[in-house]
């Protein structure tokens, strides 16, 4: 053949029945502990500090309901970032929390009501639907980290190449696999530590902490979930889908690929790492990026996983009328009422 379409067609069946055959030699358990480590160990290994360094930031507003201040941390050493920490105005006690994860655009502040200069965005909501602010005004802290290779952390050198760069992605994305690392590793890892100082915060009960994604923020959401089993409740938005159906068909970021992970589980399966813990899938019908086609197959996969686990009523989705947005209609007040 003068092409490889068949030749990749090929190479996907056979990991499909590679893994198919070694889930057959394997209890439940032992599956789903052997395909944590996997995932785990396809980000590479990066240093990270004990704890996170924080620095409090003189930029603290309030609004109508909630209050907005920000911190810098450290997590790895020698990259810091800013994050925002949304908190309901006339609220005592221990609250529950949400790490809000954002995807390509220009940072937190694209889902904390800002424009990228960070002026108030006073039109109408765009793609993300300033869900951090959803989600405050339904009685949640929300911490929303700003996430490398996007908005104030973009690499100074494709700022100085294009000014008006979207992303550093396939700049750190292709260095950083020439150190066995994986941008989505180091993402991760800054997100792990967040969620660390975040449980720490004296208003947080650490027992009602939540995370929500939307686009590659759900591929960041749901490998801290799988994870770390402290978190509570999960919703992926605008990502649940295959492999198959999604990052091999359509044209995605290249901070999408992780190496070796396809040849050890789907995207479904590996999604399956949260049960038996709350879930929830939500999905534009329209979205040209991660399509229905392969968004129904995710749910009917995690169906038959979390009734495994005698956990169905864990598991909820919404496929709305929509294309690659932040819907909420459903899925912010299931968190809500599973975070209660």
């Amino acid at each position: 053949m003068w092409n490889g379409d068949d030749y990749l067609e090929r190479l996907y069946q056979e990991a499909k029945d590679d893994r198919k055959k070694i889930a057959t030699e394997e209890t439940p358990s032992e599956h789903k502990e052997r395909l944590r480590q996997v995932l785990k160990d396809s980000l590479g290994k990066f240093d990270r500090l004990p704890k996170a360094k924080v620095v409090p930031l003189e930029e603290e507003a309030a609004f109508e309901g909630y209050t907005r201040r920000r911190v810098e941390l450290t997590v790895v050493p020698g990259l810091s970032f800013g994050a925002y920490i949304l908190t309901p105005t006339g609220v005592t006690g221990k609250l529950p929390g949400v790490v809000a994860v954002h995807g390509h655009g220009f940072g937190s502040r694209q889902i904390c009501g800002m424009l990228s200069d960070g002026t108030m965005d006073t039109g109408e909501p765009d793609l993300y639907k300033h869900f951090a602010i959803q989600l405050v005004r339904k009685g949640m802290v929300v911490i929303a980290p700003d996430v490398i290779g996007f908005g104030e952390r973009l690499m100074q050198a494709d700022i100085m190449e294009n000014p008006d760069t979207p992303s550093s992605c396939y700049r750190m994305s292709t260095q950083l696999l020439m150190y066995g690392k994986t941008l989505t590793g180091l993402r991760v890892t800054e997100l792990m530590g967040t969620v660390d100082f975040f449980f720490g915060l004296e208003q947080i009960d650490p027992a009602r902490v939540g995370i929500v994604g939307f686009s590659s923020g759900s591929l960041f959401s749901y490998i801290v979930s799988a994870l770390d089993q402290r978190i509570k409740a999960t919703v992926l938005i605008g990502f649940p889908n295959t492999f198959e159906e999604s990052i091999l068909k359509v044209h995605h970021c290249v901070c999408n690929f992780i190496p070796v992970l396809l040849s050890k589980a789907e995207l479904p399966e590996l999604m399956g790492l949260i049960a038996p813990r709350p879930l929830f899938l939500e999905s534009g019908d329209k979205d040209p990026l991660f399509p229905e086609t392969g968004f129904r197959r995710a749910v009917e996969y995690l169906q038959a996983v979390y009734r495994r686990e005698n956990a169905e009523k864990h598991l909820a989705y919404d496929l709305f009328p929509g294309v690659h947005e932040v819907s909420g209609r459903r899925s912010f007040e299931w968190l809500k009422q599973t975070l209660q």
